[in-house]
């Protein structure tokens, strides 16, 4: 079944933040999306402290791997960020380039190819020889170990833990967005492909959330997979991109005690839902 192609098809996505600084604090978040060169963004970011709503100034840096943080502080008390995006920027059904691009030594590639924080390949390369070896070194490997993750780990919200890795995702057999995208990055870096987490809005999604997918290194570029298959890969909008959970947090402390309260996010297409089989090459767009 092929896939609609979804690029200039405007998306709306946004979310809402609701913070208590327990003492003055700084914190980072993520949930802006990423710069891109390939479509128009228009976008619109408050930040407010206190029962009066005061704004609050805002210091955007260029966050890992074409995303962006937005740096707050505050003094104790309630922080409400708030952030809303119309883009017609888009995952594209992308073309098998006529040869491939040797760029294995692209600081980026090589970072795909590392161990990290919740994906430990190191610890994990006997097992991903003894379950997926038959596909190593081939074109099929990446799609064949998010099949792999997508047959075999239960996708169950409230499962897992902050803390949890892949390993801790295999042996319960069961986890979130992001756990099923730690697993399958950590088995395609133990077997020789670069892999890195995405987070996403995600239209389609249900129940609606944050969303974190895979992208994978081949033919010289990066192709987004989606182990859970919960939402049509070409109508996610990229927000952060790192080597696992830890580069990508959509928020994370750098000075104080922060409490997180609620939290609240959208993402529509206008239109209809694209179709995905999960099978063909889909990139996300990115600056």
């Amino acid at each position: 079944m092929p896939l609609d192609r979804a690029a200039g098809v405007r998306r709306d996505v946004g979310s809402t933040l609701a913070f208590n600084f327990l003492v003055p604090s700084v914190i980072a978040v993520q949930v802006a999306a990423a710069a891109t060169g390939d479509g128009e963004l228009t976008e619109e970011l408050s930040v407010v402290w206190g029962e009066d709503a005061a704004p609050l100034p805002v210091i955007e840096a260029a966050g890992p791997n074409h995303g962006r943080v937005h740096i707050i502080e505050a003094e104790a008390g309630p922080v409400t960020i708030r952030y809303s995006a119309s883009t017609s920027a888009s995952a594209v059904i992308a073309p098998v380039p006529e040869r491939s691009t040797p760029s294995m030594y692209d600081d980026e590639v090589i970072t795909g190819l590392r161990q990290s924080r919740y994906c430990p390949s190191d610890m994990m390369l006997g097992f991903a020889q003894a379950e997926l070896g038959a596909f190593a070194g081939t074109e099929k490997t990446a799609a064949a170990v998010a099949s792999w993750v997508f047959e075999r780990i239960i996708y169950q919200p409230g499962s897992s833990g902050p803390t949890d890795t892949a390993i801790d995702t295999l042996l319960s057999g069961a986890g979130v967005c992001r756990d099923l995208a730690h697993l399958t990055i950590t088995l395609c870096r133990a077997l020789g492909v670069p892999a890195r987490l995405v987070s996403v809005y995600a239209p389609g999604l249900m129940q609606m959330d944050f969303h974190a997918v895979v992208e994978v290194w081949r033919d010289g570029r990066w192709e987004v997979l989606d182990p859970t298959r919960l939402a049509p890969r070409s109508s996610l909008v990229r927000i952060a991109t790192g080597r696992d959970a830890a580069d990508t947090a959509f928020a994370a402390t750098l000075r104080g005690d922060v409490e997180l309260v609620w939290t609240e996010v959208f993402a529509v297409v206008d239109g209809d839902l694209p179709l995905d089989d999960h099978e063909e090459v889909v990139t996300l767009a990115y600056g």
